[in-house]
């Protein structure tokens, strides 16, 4: 089946049924999820594996009923995709940033310091990784099921070991370690016949986010060789982030006078209050109904009503990685993602502000077209640097690496304030950048032949 969709000057018929489930199906909520890395001992064996999972592995849209919608998603590094004897011809035609992978090009993204690949958790960054699995879905019991299908294939595979596994799951709360509801945002894309969550949203073109089809640019970008590899597949870079929630409240605590101030200072910095809210509409307090609307949500701009940032600081987390329409330099379509952020760990008791030695955060997962001016882009521009809202210097005050020394400039009537001495709150502890081939590249690099 294609969905077929208008917009712009011609018809897109994105092939849906041949995309993986993992690269454009909103994560479900609530939800429960495993990330498992393998590595590839003997081709033959890989490429047996890839067979046995085909059947687990599926394309298309949600399940119209959500408590049997799991999935299994495949994706791979570069050298796992030697491992699988792909000609080199076809490793050739990957772009530089995916054949160099994630650690290599850490400088450039901001992963330095206490978030440097010499800080990261075996087996990132070692070329050990060579397959991704992910396995996600609302229902804890269908992803279990799901998930032993899986070990029996892994079982009857030998030659393909498994090097790292990491549970994820929604907390209690429904929210993230640092206590603010996740996953709200999802692009329109053309074509797909999946809304975004933005109503006010032009569709973005396909070719954004799955390969072989044009992007904003009006071309179609180059794709790996040959065609059947390329066509359907995708980018993902995917992280661990811990995420130090007491320091997040410590911070919080000394910069404010109260407890309704330190919700507010965190709703600036993020954009949204703890419920998803959004400060473009609720911007002197929390509004829990509108946050449970999901037609109101994320309803909003930012160019007409506060391009001056006085609701949503132009340096605050949702803003940065998706100023919308708000007046920036340079083109914000150009860079949009598909974010999938997952929480592992437990949370940290509420009033707690000192560390409790758990390991908690986020695996993120990054789906692009385009690895270098997406992701990088993103990381290195918005993320890390403050110029293209006019404060140079300034990082994402959330997901930035401070040290201690970095700062916030939140716009006020009459002065504005500036906070500063932010620590780190997070800290990356590994990263790799994957391939999310279609079906049938898949079914393609299953049957390879020496």
């Amino acid at each position: 089946m294609n969905t077929t969709a208008s917009g712009g000057t011609a018809d897109v018929h994105v092939e849906i049924d041949d995309v993986q489930s993992g690269a454009l199906r909103p994560r479900p909520v609530p939800y429960e999820g495993k990330f498992i890395f393998l590595h590839v001992d003997d081709r033959h064996a890989g490429r047996a594996l890839l067979r046995r999972l085909l059947p687990l592995t599926s394309g298309g849209l949600p399940d119209v009923d959500p408590g049997q919608d799991a999935w299994v998603a495949v994706a791979f590094t570069y050298q796992g995709l030697r491992a699988l004897g792909v000609p080199q011809e076809s490793l050739d035609s990957f772009p530089q940033a995916f054949r160099e992978g994630m650690a290599a090009r850490a400088e450039r993204i901001g992963d330095v310091g206490a978030s440097g690949p010499d800080r990261w958790e075996t087996p990132f960054g070692t070329g050990d990784v060579h397959i991704a699995l992910s396995a996600l879905s609302s229902d804890a019991a269908q992803l279990e099921k799901e998930l032993e299908r899986a070990r029996v294939v892994l079982r009857d595979t030998p030659g393909v070991r498994v090097i790292w596994e990491q549970d994820v799951h929604q907390l209690p709360t429904g929210r993230t370690t640092f206590g603010f509801r996740d996953g709200i945002s999802h692009p329109n894309i053309e074509g797909v016949g999946l809304p975004g969550s933005n109503p006010q949203e032009a569709p973005i073109k396909a070719g954004e986010f799955i390969l072989g089809y044009p992007d904003e640019t009006g071309g179609v970008p180059p794709m790996p060789s040959p065609d059947v590899l390329g066509r359907n597949g995708t980018y993902v870079a995917v992280r661990k982030v811990h995420t130090d929630v007491a320091a997040w409240r410590r911070f919080l605590r000394a910069n404010s006078s109260g407890a309704e101030e330190e919700e507010l200072l965190a709703a600036k910095m993020v954009g949204r209050w703890p419920s998803g809210a959004p400060l473009e509409l609720a911007p002197e307090h929390d509004d829990p109904e509108l946050a449970a609307d999901p037609h109101r949500v994320n309803d909003f701009l930012y160019r007409e009503n506060d391009d001056r940032g006085l609701r949503c600081p132009a340096g605050a987390h949702i803003r940065r990685t998706n100023p919308r329409d708000a007046t920036i330099v340079g083109d914000a379509r150009m860079h949009r993602l598909i974010r999938r952020g997952t929480t592992y760990g437990p949370p940290l008791p509420e009033g707690v502000l000192e560390d409790d030695g758990a390991d908690r955060g986020l695996v993120g997962v990054f789906i692009g077209a385009h690895l270098e001016r997406q992701f990088e882009f993103i990381k290195a521009q918005w993320v890390n640097d403050g110029n293209f809202i006019g404060y140079p210097g300034e990082q994402d005050p959330v997901a930035g690496h401070h040290d201690g020394t970095g700062s916030i400039t939140i716009p006020e009537k009459p002065v504005r304030r500036r906070l500063r001495n932010l620590p780190s709150f997070v800290a990356t502890r590994g990263g790799e950048y994957c391939f999310l081939p279609g079906l049938r590249a898949l079914r393609w690099l299953a049957e390879l032949e020496d």
